[in-house]
This record gives C-alpha cells, structure tokens and sequence, in this order.
C-alpha cells in the first residue's frame, strides 16, 4: 500500500489523474499529520496557508482511513465544493468505493406539507410571492434532494422560502402526512449510512446541542471529526451553546396556527382572534425596544416601563392562544404541533425576559421587522470539551487563520484544545515576488470624521494604476456606504457595492468585468476566491477590531478585566489578526497571480501591536512609496 506522501507525490494517482495537481511538500506533511491523528484518534490543530492544498491533505486520510468521518465547514458553499467536485475526483483517482453523504440544515430542504399547505390557504403580500411560490411548485416535481440550493429561479432570500421550509418547531415529525417522501429525513437516512458525511458548522453544533439531551443524531456513529475553516468556531458554539428566541419565531407560529385553523377548525372563530391578538403583541413587543436598530445588552431595557408591559400583554398572548388550542388540539396534527410549540415559545420568551444566570451574556438586537432575544454562554472552553469527551474519536481543527505569530494559544484557549497536536505551514506562494504590502503615508487617525474620504484618496491613485481590479474591504457598513458615495463621483472603472446584489452575482459580475473595483464589508472578508488577473489588489480600510459597542464583546472583556487578565492583548488583538489575515488572503490564490495589498490604518506603524499584525502576514516586500506602487504593476504588464 503506498503511503500518504506517495499517493501526493509527483507519480502518484492523483497526479495521473488530476490536471491542476502540483505535488506540494507542506501538503504531505500536513496530509501525514491528520492521517496519524485519525490513527491515533488524537486532536490536532493545524494551519495551513493559501496554496498548501489542505482540502486534500485531509480528504484523502478520510477517504483512506476506513472509518466514518463527519468533514465540517463554516460555509455552504464549500460544503457544496467537497461534495460534488472534490470528494468524487479524490475518490475516483484513489479507486476508494466509500460512501458519502452531504447533509443540511433544515431550513435548506424544500418541506413537502408547508409548500401544500400554503398553497391552499397561504396568504402573500405580493403577486411575486405568489409567483415564486408557483415556480418552487413545478421545481418540486422534477427535484430529487429537495436542497433549495439547485433552483436559482427563486433567490436564496426571498421570504417565500420561510413559507415552503419547516424548522425544528414547526416540524410535525412522524405525524406528517409526508413524512415517507420527506427530503431532509431521506437526506439524514443517507447520513446515517454514509462513511464520509459533509456538514456545515451550523448544522454540527446544532446535533451537538441536541446530543445533550439525548436526540443527537449525526456523532454517535463518527470515529473523525474534521472541522475545515474552524476560526469561525467559537462564534459558532457560542451561539448555539445559548439560547436566543426572535420575533420571526413568534410570527412563524401565529402563521401556522392561523392556516391550521382555517384547515382544520374554521368553526374556532376565537382560536383565530387569538391568533391576531398574539401577532399583534410580538409587533408591539418590537416597537417597545424602539425603533433603531441596535444590539445591546438587556439591562438597558429589561426595566423601562414600555418594555416591561409588552412583555406581560404577550405572555398572556400566548396563555390566550394556548388555552384555544388547547380545545382544538385533537382535530390535527397541525393543531397539535402549534400547541406545543406556543407552550415552548412561552416558556422559551419567559426565560429570556426574566433574571440573568450565571456566566451568561444576555442581550438583544433589533431588525427592521423584528427583534432577537439572547442568552450567550461565557466561556465555552469547558462546554465544548466536554463534548468532545463523550465517546473515543479524532479531531482535526483546520484554516489559513488560526495562529497568532504561528501560536495557537487563542484559538485552543477558546475551545478547550489543551492537550492537541500543533503544526503550522506556511504558504508555498512567492510573497516577496507575487506580492506588495502598501501602507500609504499622511493617513490621519482611524477615529478621524475625515478617515474614509482620506482612505478614498490613498486608493484612487491605486485603483488606476491597477486599473481597476481591486476589492475595497471595509470594517463597517458606514464606512462602505460613504466610500461608494465618494467613488462613484470620481472611479472610470465600474464599482460593484455590496447589497447592490446577492453576494454569488456580485462575484460573477467582478470576474466577468475584469476591471471592476468590489465594495465590501464583513462577507468577502473571508470564504471568497477570485484567481487570475480579474483582482490584482486588496485594499483594506482599517484594522478589524470587533465593535467595543457589541454587548457580548463588552460582557467578555469585563469578565476577564475581573479575572485580572489583559482583554486587548488576549482577545481582541489576537481575534482582529486572524480577522485580517482572512481579508489580505483574498489577494493571492495561486501561483501565478500578482497583486498588492494595502492597508490604510496608520496604527500597523504607529502602534507597538501593528508589528503583530505585521509579523503574522506573509512575507511581502513593504514600501509606503506610490511610485514603487506604480512600479510594481508596469512590471506586472511585461
């Protein structure tokens, strides 16, 4: 049998068989430590940068190792990548016949009974809703997976969605009349057959969640765990480690329970007054948070009289609806199932509106429409190690951002990974010949009203030396949306902003054009890969430092104040490096791209902890010359 170095190697079958395989040492040392971490079923963490090809330095241990492996991701889309292009073309060349399985959330499967349901007695605020809901109609005839994500007629956001999906409430479970033709349940009974099964990090954490009380179905059978992309870990957990409960949640029941009635109980005329009345209040609820859009913690508001009497009309709003349903349970399933789930509600919204537990963060945000309600753990560390200690198997912890100055103490510290195997391998890119590090003079400090009109100016001359071509990366909506403004009076070139469009249309319209300048916030920081001359260049506003105004940031970093700890120094420097390591790592993503990078924000120089910054990029050839800017990019045309 050939060893993981050989079937990586230059005479091995995936270079036989793949024509963009290049044999990459760093690749088969980090291919060597996750085959030996699911011999031993250790844990190892492990960074590997742009260009080592760690998707496949873990794919083939899994496919080779003969045991069930669960692979995790933190987006759909690479989700979606593993499972139809990669895991297929590894598992051919290796002539390895295992099973797989690609796995969802809920909310991605198209729900047989809610599509019925609504089409019968659905009520739809446009034509276009009811438009989409005939297409999505026909589409559920010829689909086979139900994954709302093959049919592109209908947009990934639009609300019909929420209408024709179930959620973990709504859901009746066996007592759906089309619980055989169910697509997420044949979904999750070809999980449950499957050696190698694809996940995302939501859907992970959420069948952890229920493994604590006893329903978990996706670990118990798994011998691996391989979390790609895992930086975004720790927020993951910590969300679904809590307890959170939104206006949509509430809206969602009043809408069930309202076609349940009409369907099943048109005679109830009070169990539909009931309904109003509860809708109303959830709206009234929102209105008394007012009528900003904010994330705050809940103290600010748990007292304030408005908020304290929209909570008590809607707790007995629900008590009201309760007491209806109850009479009306035995007609339906339907009915049944929003009984129970107006119980839950209640007594979930009780929990979050009442005193704080221990070691919790609780906090709000409010929509537009709607409002969230949140109990966040602390400290997930012990939580999530438990977990992990609840049967024998091998964790494999992976990204191109998970070290600090190549230490992973943040990113263990986080999960509770004290005893795990490290490794650290660098891009194989030629940074100081592919790559320029641009940080402009004269820049005034990034707190300045001045900062972005200032940031545009440095840029200009960049974005036309470059020829358009370029992403914009911003650190706030407020920034991007002053920074188009601005650009759009002066850039030649076309400008794409972010929320113009879907994100994946966004992206095809920047490839196409070849010259375009890309406007974005958060969501292209990370997850986007754009190779070739259509981006040669990464401007980034400001260092990425969370937000000091987020309620769990704060509730955080006064904890650790109290623990005598550094909160600047152990979290958010560490958390904002890693953050910027995945925005200047859109730049570069192969080996033939150029591009320069620039950073705008004054302190990386004027700041003893820019150096930190500095040091955990790749090594590129710095200036703070425009010239050599301009010079750079002729010598990118010869």
């Amino acid at each position: 049998m050939q060893s993981i170095t050989e079937i990586l190697s230059e005479k091995g079958p995936l270079a036989k068989t793949l024509e963009s395989f290049a044999p990459r040492q760093p690749q088969q040392e980090m291919a060597e430590a996750v085959m030996q971490a699911l011999d031993d079923y250790d844990v190892l963490i492990c960074e590997a940068g742009t260009g080592t090809g760690k998707t496949m330095a873990y794919l083939v241990p899994a496919l080779l190792s003969g045991n069930r492996v669960i692979i995790s991701t933190g987006t759909k889309n690479l989700q979606d990548q593993l499972y139809y292009r990669d895991l297929p073309q590894i598992r051919s060349a290796l002539a390895e016949p295992v099973s797989m399985a690609l796995l969802k959330g809920r909310a991605n499967y198209l729900c047989l009974y809610r599509l019925k349901n609504n089409e019968l007695k659905g009520r739809f605020r446009t034509p276009k809703n009811m438009a989409q809901l005939q297409q999505i109609h026909k589409w559920s005839g010829r689909t086979r997976s139900g994954d709302i994500a093959e049919f592109s007629e209908v947009p990934e956001d639009s609300p019909i969605w929420f209408v024709v999906t179930s959620t973990t409430e709504n859901c009746l479970g066996q007592e759906c009349q089309d619980f055989n033709d169910c697509h997420l349940m044949k979904a999750r009974r070809k999980a449950q057959k499957a050696e190698i099964l694809v996940v995302n990090h939501h859907l992970f954490f959420a069948d952890m969640a229920l493994r604590d009380e006893g329903f978990g179905e996706l670990l118990p059978g798994a011998n691996a765990v391989i979390f790609d992309e895992a930086h975004q870990l720790p927020e993951v957990a910590s969300h679904f480690f809590g307890t959170s409960l939104s206006g949509r949640q509430l809206l969602e029941l009043c809408h069930d329970a309202r076609i349940a009635q009409m369907q099943d109980a048109a005679d109830m005329e009070p169990l539909l007054l009931a309904v109003d009345r509860l809708e109303k209040r959830v709206r009234d609820m929102r209105l008394s948070l007012g009528l900003d859009l904010q994330r705050a913690p809940w103290i600010k508001v748990s007292k304030q009289p408005l908020v304290v009497e929209a909570i008590k009309d809607l707790i007995e709003g629900f008590e009201g609806l309760e007491s209806q349903l109850e009479l009306a349970e035995e007609r339906s399933s339907g009915l049944k199932r929003a009984l129970q789930r107006c119980q839950e509600l209640n007594e979930c919204f009780v929990k979050l509106t009442g005193e704080t537990p221990e070691q919790h963060i609780h906090w709000f945000e409010t929509l537009k429409q709607s409002f969230v309600l949140h109990l966040t753990p602390m400290n997930i560390a012990d939580i999530f190690s438990a977990q992990m200690k609840g049967q024998k198997r091998a964790w494999v912890f992976t990204s191109a951002t998970l070290a600090v100055n190549e230490k992973f103490d943040h990113f263990s510290s986080q999960l509770g990974l004290f005893d795990a195997q490290m490794h650290c391998w660098d891009s194989p890119f030629d940074y100081q010949e592919q790559t320029l590090l641009y940080l402009p003079t004269r820049m005034p400090e990034p707190a300045s009203e001045s900062y972005t009109h200032a940031v545009v100016e440095a840029a200009l001359p960049v974005l036309n030396a470059c020829g358009g071509r370029t992403f914009m990366l911003f650190t706030s909506h407020r920034a991007l949306k002053e920074a188009a403004e601005l650009l759009q009076k002066t850039l030649e070139f076309p400008l794409l902003v972010q929320g113009s469009a879907p994100r994946n249309e966004l992206l095809t319209q920047f490839r196409s054009l070849g010259n375009a300048v890309l406007l974005g916030s958060s969501s292209f920081w990370e997850g986007v890969d754009v190779r070739g001359e259509a981006l040669s260049c990464v401007i980034i506003d400001k260092l990425p430092f969370a937000s000091p105004g987020d309620p769990v940031l704060q509730a955080r970093l006064e904890a650790m104040r109290s623990q005598g700890k550094n909160p600047f120094r152990d979290y958010q420097l560490p958390n904002a490096v890693i953050a910027l390591k995945q925005g200047a790592g859109r730049l570069i993503r192969d080996v033939s791209d150029r591009g320069v990078l620039m950073l705008c924000d004054p302190r990386l120089l004027g700041k003893s902890y820019g150096k930190i910054f500095l040091e955990s990029l790749p090594p590129m050839k710095r200036t703070r010359s425009l010239d050599e800017v301009i010079e750079f990019y002729r010598g990118c045309q010869t």
